[in-house]
């Protein structure tokens, strides 16, 4: 197998030195911006060459975000190659178009590393969508916000000393606000539900309140009720309905995701006849995403995916279901029922007068699976 290597950091140069370990795959080119000498192999910048390159058979993208992936991604695929992509960003915004070119072109899109890093979420979620009904996805998809959230609880930790520590170990980026707005959960969100439903669900319906108001009052508060604050994903599609939010969630302090540590994460499918499966293990990181993307690479059968192209609109999100929320504005705390989308709205509106402002989902007493 002949590979091209689409960008060069975290998690592309993890890849590069588990490829190069094995003697069944050559990466034959890497595309950088930038020379990088002793590599041994070429470095181009020159994209073009690697589409006209009949040799390259797969192109592996580790560039991430939508600009120029997306381009890179469809016209690989137009040439008759194969690509494996890690790239949540870009499949939660376009997996129609780029899932119709593969089918029409013949060759095969994966994905697997592009939601849970190194936990085999996508491809057993496939599997399921295929062989049952998916009834819900649900979890803690964001390791950023749970090393935060944990490090209040356990360390005593403000939330700025939180981020700063997050920041220092690589769990967060300079810029953090996709990890802890819910932006990036709501991504792996929006495609694991779409995988789910065999409906895209555009990422920009979803409800979706992240974790930069929380304060040692809201731990001190959850600590209080026996109960453990946590980022949480979930969507259902029962009843022929689509419900589905990002939010802070207190949950019981037995349950499973009040048992997990630090930036792990935990991915949970509900179906008609296999139940309840859960997935929970290093959800980022250069190695562990890096080994789900050349197991897409060395797989001799790329993974059943419903199929997209035919779809001419995004699902319609219900989220009729009203849930128990907390909030916290102006120093006062109150407890109240609202759908998702309300609760969401209501949380935009205290924010506007006091940035401090906090909401969760009271999952204490309700199940999520």
């Amino acid at each position: 197998m002949n590979l091209a290597l689409l960008g060069f950091g975290t998690v592309g140069s993890a890849f590069y030195t588990l490829a190069r370990q094995r003697s069944d795959i050559t990466v034959s080119v890497l595309l950088s911006r930038r020379p990088r000498a002793g590599l041994g192999c070429p470095v181009t910048d020159d994209y073009g060459m690697i589409l006209s390159d009949p040799s390259v058979d797969t192109v592996v993208e580790l560039i991430g975000g939508t600009d120029p992936a997306f381009e890179y991604i469809i016209k690989a695929l137009r040439a008759g190659k194969n690509v494996v992509t890690a790239n949540k960003q870009v499949l939660a915004a376009r997996l129609p178009e780029l899932s119709a070119e593969a089918k029409k072109s013949g060759v095969f899109l994966r994905f697997s590393a592009a939601a849970g890093g190194g936990i085999p979420w996508i491809p057993s979620l496939l599997r399921a969508a295929v062989s049952d009904k998916v009834l819900s996805v649900s979890g803690i998809m964001n390791g950023t916000s749970a090393f935060i959230l944990s490090e209040m609880k356990e360390k005593s930790a403000h939330y700025g000393e939180a981020l700063a520590k997050a920041q220092t170990l690589g769990y967060a980026e300079a810029d953090p606000s996709a990890d802890i707005e819910g932006l990036d959960a709501r991504r792996k969100l929006a495609l694991s539900a779409s995988l789910a439903s065999g409906s895209f669900i555009r990422e920009e319906l979803i409800p979706c309140i992240g974790i930069s108001s929380v304060s040692q009052e809201e731990i001190k508060y959850a600590e209080n009720i026996s109960a453990v604050l946590k980022p949480f994903a979930f969507a259902s599609f029962e009843g022929g309905e689509t419900d589905a939010f990002v939010c802070p969630a207190l949950f019981p302090a037995l349950s499973p995701e009040s048992s997990l540590r630090g930036p792990e994460n935990l991915f949970r499918l509900r179906s008609e006849r296999l139940g309840v499966q859960s997935f929970c293990g290093a959800g980022a990181g250069g190695f562990p995403t890096a080994v789900n993307v050349l197991a897409d690479c060395l797989s001799s059968a790329a993974p059943a995916c419903p199929s997209f192209e035919n779809l001419s609109s995004s699902a319609v999100l219900s989220g009729a279901k009203k849930r128990r929320w907390l909030f916290r504005s102006g120093g006062k705390r109150f407890i109240a029922e609202y759908t998702a989308k309300d609760a969401s709205a209501l949380y935009k509106r205290l924010k506007k007068s006091d940035k401090t402002a906090f909401a969760a989902l009271m999952a204490k007493g309700e199940k999520y699976a």
